[in-house]
Order: structure tokens, then C-alpha cells, then sequence
């Protein structure tokens, strides 16, 4: 059956991450920890709901987003007016950002942290319009022909001048930001979605311009995140 396809490999995968992780967890439990059993059940009863989860999404990443998202970028590149390609992947980084998990339990623990001072919204919802504005630039690149540098380069560079600038409490936001911007909702369908377009484009080749786009969705979150540092430290200053 095709929707079963691999995933024993995926079983063998998810096993060889998890299980380090629970023998180091036993180990300082028997010499230290010395937890109630009732913990251990419970912790042992969610390493394994963690364990059937991560089997499911990347089975599903494999047999459902992957091909999905080449697929579809395969077929957009086939109308004349390729340009629509950016305001698409302005959509749909917003929406992937949106939905993604690792952003979501950022925004609810710098909310946590911050004891409600800077809200989740306001970083979701950042950190959601860089992404946007990120594959936008890597549809325009693929596009236009664009050197990936073009972007990296003074992205980076505008990156350390705003952080002379942005509120202290944002600059370590900002750049775990950056990491779980690039999720599995962004690298298996906007970089699958971008490994097609590049297919489909005569003269575009998938490994050379596919690749690059999660860079991009990387540096985006920083810059937005920085960005509203800037404008959290005015808010402030005006205010006291």
C-alpha cells in the first residue's frame, strides 16, 4: 500500500532519535532524579505519544507534503504570468509560518517569560509576515535568475546594524526565532514548493536555485523580530 510506503525506515528513524534521549533520561533517574513512579508512567506513556506522532507527520510528510508541494510548483510555473508566483509565496509563508508548531510554542513561552508584556500574537504574527516577505524574494529569485547572495549577504549585514539598535530582549528572540520559523511546515512543502517551481523553469536548475529558500525563511524572522524591538524600545522610551 503506497500510504504505508517507508515506513518502517521511518520507524527505525524515529526509534534511533527517541530512544538516547529516554536511556539518558533512566540514567539520571536511577542515580539522581529518583522520581515517584507515577511520573515515570507518565513520562514513559508520552514518549511514546511523542514516539507515534513523529511517525505519522513524517510519514505523511513523505508520502503527502513532499510530493504535494513539488507537484504544485511543477504546475504553477505553467501560466505566462509567472510573477504571480511571488504574492503565492507571500500566501503561503504566511499561512506555513501560521500553522506552525515550533513557532507556536515560541510565541506562548516568550509570552510566559515576558509575564504577558510582549504578547504571542504580536510574535506570531511577525514572525508569520517575515516569512511571507521571505518566499516571496525566494519566488522572485527563481523567477528573475537572482543570485541567492544577493539576499543573504545584505540581509546579514542589516541583521547586525539593527541589532545595535532593537530592544535587548528581542536580540535572543529574534534569533531562536529563526530557527523554529524553519520548521517541518516550511522545509518539507515551501522548500518542495520551490524545488518544483525550479524544475519547471526552463533554464533553472532544481539543485542550484531550489535550494535556498529556508535560508531566507531563516534570516526573515530575525529582521522582523529585530524590527519590533526597535519599535517595542521607542514604545517604551516615550512612554516612561
Amino acid at each position: 500500500m503506497a500510504l504505508l510506503d517507508g515506513v518502517d525506515r521511518i520507524i527505525l528513524e524515529v526509534a534511533r532519535a527517541l530512544l538516547p534521549l529516554l536511556a539518558f533520561f533512566l540514567v539520571f533517574q536511577f542515580f539522581y532524579l529518583k522520581l515517584p513512579r507515577v511520573y515515570v508512567v507518565n513520562l514513559a506513556r508520552g514518549i511514546l505519544f511523542a514516539f507515534l506522532g513523529m511517525v505519522l507527520f513524517l510519514q505523511g510528510v513523505n508520502v503527502a507534503f513532499l510530493p504535494a508541494g513539488r507537484e504544485i510548483g511543477e504546475g504553477l510555473v505553467a501560466f505566462d504570468q509567472r510573477w504571480l508566483l511571488i504574492p503565492l509565496g507571500f500566501f503561503l509563508g504566511f499561512l506555513a509560518t501560521y500553522a506552525e508548531p515550533a513557532v507556536r510554542i515560541l510565541c506562548y513561552q516568550v509570552e510566559e517569560s515576558s509575564g504577558g508584556s510582549i504578547g504571542d500574537s504580536l510574535i506570531l504574527y511577525s514572525l508569520s509576515l517575515g516569512v511571507a516577505v521571505s518566499v516571496a524574494f525566494g519566488m522572485a529569485r527563481l523567477v528573475y535568475g537572482i543570485p541567492l547572495l544577493y539576499f543573504l549577504i545584505p540581509g546579514y549585514l542589516l541583521a547586525l546594524i539593527l541589532l545595535r539598535f532593537s530592544d535587548g530582549g528581542f536580540v535572543g528572540i529574534a534569533f531562536d526565532s529563526g530557527g523554529v520559523a524553519t520548521g517541518p511546515m516550511a522545509v518539507t512543502f515551501l522548500l518542495s514548493l520551490a524545488v518544483g517551481v525550479a524544475a519547471g523553469i526552463e533554464g533553472r536548475n532544481p539543485v542550484v536555485d531550489g535550494f535556498g529558500l529556508i535560508a531566507l525563511i531563516a534570516l526573515a524572522p530575525i529582521l522582523s523580530v529585530l524590527m519590533l524591538g526597535i519599535l517595542y524600545r521607542r514604545t517604551r522610551g516615550e512612554d516612561s
